[in-house]
């Protein structure tokens, strides 16, 4: 796993950029704002897909983050573009087709390594790395996919700020 207490901005990428990914940079934000108020970071999500853009988060991930105590009312819709490899430090795909995706978008070594499995942050032994995408399912996905980005992002903070 990479070292990324070096890290100052950081990109989250699912496929429509309404569930997984703006939850993830919501959490985030949130978490860094307890652990670390005074670092400053660039802190972002995207699309691998274009369907969503301009688009709030699904009403169901803003009422699962809402009852968590995140807001990400605020927060819209982008695709991902090549532009983004030089403008993050990190990118994290919430699963491996978002991954093959956004490597397919570039061919340098140097924008490559910034991409990884959002879940190769995740304690312990996940299951799977994929981060799953609850759109089609139930309530019940909604509140695994926030447990699991929860505690993802809690260790991803606690290596950024070293504690």
């Amino acid at each position: 796993m990479r070292e990324i207490r070096d890290v100052n901005s950081i990109l989250f990428v699912c496929l429509g950029n309404i569930c997984r990914s703006p939850l993830a940079e919501g959490v985030f934000r949130h978490r860094l704002g307890q652990e670390a108020p005074e670092r400053q970071m660039i802190i972002d999500s995207a699309g691998t897909g274009d369907w969503h853009v301009g688009e709030p988060p699904d009403q169901r991930m803003r009422n699962t983050s809402l009852e968590n105590g995140v807001s990400i009312d605020n927060l819209r819709a982008r695709q991902f573009s090549r532009a983004d490899f030089d403008d993050y430090d990190l990118i994290l795909a919430m699963d491996r087709n978002n991954l093959r995706d956004i490597l397919s978008q570039s061919s340098k070594k140097s924008a490559r390594q910034k991409v990884m499995l959002f879940r190769n942050w995740e304690p312990g032994q996940p299951d799977s790395l994929d981060v799953p995408d609850p759109y089609f399912g139930g309530q019940q996905g909604f509140d695994e996919v926030f447990d699991i980005v929860d505690r993802t992002v809690q260790r991803l903070v606690a290596e950024l700020t070293g504690s």
